[in-house]
């Protein structure tokens, strides 16, 4: 029996990079996306609430998820405070219609902010209906270095937290089984960013099927679970030489989910 869950597909607007927000909507559009996971960066239009619900609007393809500005290249990106970053994204989110926010655990330079991390993702949690759904990393290796980057820990289970964001890039990057940290995750995956990866101690984020990544095999097991959250097709488009490889990517990518979303062959336990 195939058994398709009710997830839905969204593309986050970093697959479109280094094209616009603006782009992402577009070929979310044209390809039959059900969504898009909104990446607030540095491009004014992400930041940008009412620009963002126009562009829903206009191509007809809602914001599902929101992913607050935790990157490197965006520690001034609206504020410095990062719970003032959390705060508006949960903003956004409730404006735009999105159920969830998707958060990185903190540097471990941002030491006030990490020792209170999961006590005030919790409290956040308590006072809206958007889930904050916290990420897995990665540590930071140069050759035969490793840095821990991250507190209280790059991998969030680790931590008591209510929802969970499963990254197959980061699981590819940290060397970890994705399959086992999907079922230490358990009931509380919420959100899934697809993308492959070869264990690069680069982020990757390939297209699923391109690495080493059990892409398909999660997706399987998500759909015989009866998985309700989303699944965001993050993958890495930088390469591409032209609009219309750029789209064929993403065009794979989105069938791939599809049709291991659909499939019957996951079997628990296996």
């Amino acid at each position: 029996m195939v058994r398709i869950p009710d997830a839905k597909v969204a593309l986050s607007t970093a697959s479109v990079y280094p094209e616009s927000t603006a782009t992402a909507f577009e070929i979310a559009a044209r390809l039959g996306y059900d969504g898009v996971e909104v990446m607030v960066w540095t491009d004014p239009i992400s930041q940008d609430i009412d620009a963002l619900r126009r562009l829903s609007d206009y191509h007809g393809v809602p914001v599902l998820a929101v992913h607050a500005p935790c990157l490197l290249i965006t520690q001034r990106v609206w504020s410095t405070d990062p719970w003032v970053k959390l705060q508006r994204a949960r903003n956004a989110a409730e404006k735009l219609g999105a159920s969830t926010v998707v958060v990185h655990p903190p540097f471990r330079w941002q030491r006030s902010y990490a020792r209170e991390f999961v006590r005030g993702v919790w409290r956040m949690e308590h006072e809206t209906d958007v889930k904050f759904a916290v990420e897995n990393m990665y540590p930071w290796r140069y050759r035969d270095r490793e840095m821990l980057a991250y507190a209280p820990d790059w991998d969030p289970t680790n931590d008591d937290y209510r929802h969970f964001t499963v990254d197959l890039s980061h699981t590819s990057t940290a060397r970890n089984d994705a399959l086992e940290m999907v079922e230490r995750m358990g009931d509380r995956l919420a959100h899934v960013h697809l993308a492959d990866g070869n264990g690069s101690a680069k982020d990757e984020h390939l297209v699923p099927g391109r690495g080493s990544q059990p892409c398909a095999e999660v997706l399987e097991r998500l759909a015989a679970t009866g998985f309700d959250g989303h699944v965001v097709v993050e993958v890495n488009t930088r390469r591409a030489m032209s609009a219309a490889e750029r789209e064929a990517d993403l065009a794979e990518a989105l069938a791939f989910t599809r049709l291991h979303l659909a499939s019957p062959t996951w079997v628990p336990g296996s």
